[in-house]
């Protein structure tokens, strides 16, 4: 979907959810195989078998380029990312867990630019059972309203 916000349009406290999506051990097997991250949390069944977990644990960085992806849902020509801020992880992801993201306009700020602002949006990765996975700040950087002459 494409909207045309500017800067001016955004409030802080909109609040959206995403659908779900599942947390599959093929996702975790590519995103190894992209990043060459083959820790045995990720990969080795009987040895996380052995550990607190007792199962697979889903990359971090799988999780937040899911979570990201699926808070991607508005293109707007006005807006880019300028990058993302104080990321964690809080819980761990495993094969079969459906995540969601909920997405919230927590801050907007001027930039050094004077025909942009920054706007700040806190995304967090919820698991089904709405305990929460991920949190990080996602910061864009938005065009101004044009001044009318």
């Amino acid at each position: 979907m494409t909207t045309e916000r500017y800067f001016e349009d955004y409030e802080p406290g909109e609040t959206r959810m995403s659908t779900g999506r599942t947390i599959t051990e093929a996702d975790i097997v590519l995103h190894a195989g992209q990043t060459g991250d083959f820790y045995p949390h990720h990969m080795d069944a009987a040895w996380c078998a052995t550990q607190p977990f007792k199962q697979r644990i889903a990359h971090g960085t799988l999780v937040f380029s899911v979570g990201i992806g699926m808070a991607a849902d508005v293109i707007n020509p006005h807006s880019m990312s300028y990058g993302y801020d104080r990321l964690r992880f809080i819980n761990p992801v495993f094969i079969g867990d459906t995540i969601r993201v909920r997405s919230t306009i927590a801050e907007k700020r001027d930039h050094k630019r004077p025909d942009q602002g920054l706007v700040i949006e806190q995304i967090e990765v919820l698991k089904q059972d709405d305990s929460l996975a991920l949190i990080c700040q996602h910061i864009h950087i938005v065009t101004r309203r044009p001044r009318q002459s």
